[in-house]
Order: C-alpha cells, then structure tokens, then sequence
C-alpha cells in the first residue's frame, strides 16, 4: 500500500481556520456570550435604546464584511 506522509500546508491560514472549532474560538465565542448575558441583565434599559442605531449599523458593516470578495472567485494573481 503506497502511502503519502502528511506535508505542511503552504496555503495562509484564514480567520475560519483559526477562529472556528479551535479551543480559542470556544473560549472566546463563550466569553463573547457571557458579555452579553451580563449586559442584557444589567443594561437592557441602554441596550434597548441603542437598538435603532446597531440596525443601522450592521448594514455597512455586513456589506464590508459580507462583500468583501468580490471578483476574486479563485483567480490567483
């Protein structure tokens, strides 16, 4: 049986490599939602009143992230 040993990969790690199903994106995903338990049961007064203003927020914010790759699709340069 012919067998290949396991090569390093030379392709750049992305965020989701990084972030996604790694201990650290645990610990910081946890983190993250323990803040905001901590905030909504102590601030929601605030967070309610700020709630317009995030809504208009996302929206450039989902278009820089979300869009961001754009005529690439897979041409390497």
């Amino acid at each position: 049986m012919n067998t290949v040993p396991n090569l390093p990969s030379t392709s750049p790690k992305s965020w989701r490599t990084v972030w996604i199903g790694t201990p650290l994106g645990w610990v910081v995903t946890l983190a993250l939602a323990a803040l905001g338990i901590y905030l909504f049961a102590t601030h929601t007064g605030h967070i309610l009143a700020a709630l317009p203003y995030l809504l208009l927020l996302a929206c450039p914010l989902m278009h820089l992230f979300m869009h961001g790759g754009h005529g690439h699709h897979g041409k390497r340069e």
